[in-house]
C-alpha cells in the first residue's frame, strides 16, 4: 500500500511544529546505568519516575494501550542491542527481550506495561552488573561463564566444563572458585534458579518444560533444587509472582 500522501502530510506537520524524534526511548542517563549495570543508580531513576513509558509525539497506534505495547516492544529490542555491547551473549539478551515482549502482549493496561518496563530495566542491568564484575576473570572462566548462559542444558559438571576448556578438573575447579567465589556447582545452581525465576514470573512454561530446559533429568529433581535454593516450591513462586 503506497503511504506518500500520508507520510508528505505528516512530515509537513512536523516541520510545522518543529517535532524531532529522539534518538533514543530512555534517556541517555538512564540507558548510561542499564548498560554499566549499575542497579543503584537506575533505581534512583525509577523512584524519581523517570524511568518512564512514553510514546508522546510518535504515534504507532490510535489505541493508547496498543500504542504503548508496541513501545515497549522497541525499548526490548534497544536494551537487548545495547546489552550486546556490555558483555550479554546474543541469545541471552534476545530472549530476555522476547520474554518481556511477549509479556507486555498480555499486559491489560498502561500501569502494567510500566511496572514491566521498570523490571525489565533492572533484569538488564543486573546481568550486566554481574558480566561487569567477572572482567577480571581469566579467559578460561569467562570462557566457561559464557557457556553457562548460552547453554543451561549442557554439562555443566565440573568434568563437562573441563572438557569444554580443555583444562584439568581440579585446575579448572580451583581457578573458578579463585576467581568468583564460587565452587561450579554453585554458581551453575545460582544461575540455573535465576533463569527458573524469570520463566516462572514472565512465561507459560510448564514445571516440566522449565525443568528440562534447565538440563534437570525429572521435575521432581528441578523442584527440589528449587526448593532448596529459594526456599519454596516453583508452583509457590509462580502463584506469588506471576506477572499477567
Amino acid at each position: 500500500m503506497k503511504i506518500r500522501i500520508e507520510l508528505n502530510r505528516q512530515l509537513y506537520l512536523q516541520k510545522v511544529h518543529g517535532y524531532q524524534k529522539k534518538p533514543y526511548y530512555l534517556e541517555d542517563g538512564i540507558l548510561e546505568a542499564i548498560t554499566s549495570g549499575d542497579t543503584e543508580k537506575l533505581n534512583t531513576f525509577i523512584s524519581s519516575g523517570e524511568v518512564k513509558l512514553s510514546a508522546v509525539g510518535r504515534i504507532l497506534s490510535e489505541n493508547q494501550l496498543h500504542n504503548m505495547k508496541y513501545h515497549f516492544v522497541i525499548i526490548a529490542t534497544l536494551l537487548a542491542e545495547s546489552g550486546l555491547g556490555s558483555g550479554l551473549g546474543h541469545d541471552e539478551a534476545y530472549m530476555i527481550a522476547d520474554i518481556y515482549s511477549q509479556k507486555s502482549d498480555a499486559a491489560s493496561t498502561c500501569d502494567d506495561l510500566q511496572l514491566l518496563l521498570e523490571d525489565m530495566c533492572l533484569d538488564f542491568a543486573k546481568r550486566i552488573g554481574e558480566i561487569k564484575k567477572d572482567d577480571i576473570i581469566s579467559i578460561h572462566v569467562r570462557k566457561c561463564i559464557d557457556h553457562i548462559y548460552e547453554d543451561l542444558n549442557a554439562d555443566l559438571s565440573a568434568k563437562g566444563l573441563a572438557d569444554f576448556t580443555n583444562l584439568n578438573v581440579s585446575y579448572l575447579s580451583k581457578l573458578f572458585k579463585q576467581d568468583t567465589g564460587q565452587t561450579i556447582k554453585a554458581y551453575v545452581t545460582a544461575a540455573k534458579m535465576d533463569t527458573a525465576q524469570n520463566l516462572l514470573k514472565y512465561s507459560n512454561l510448564s514445571y516440566f518444560e522449565i525443568s528440562a530446559s534447565l538440563g534437570y533429568s525429572s521435575q521432581s529433581a528441578f523442584t527440589y533444587a528449587f526448593r532448596k535454593f529459594t526456599g519454596i516450591t516453583p508452583g509457590k513462586y509462580r502463584e506469588r509472582n506471576y506477572a499477567v
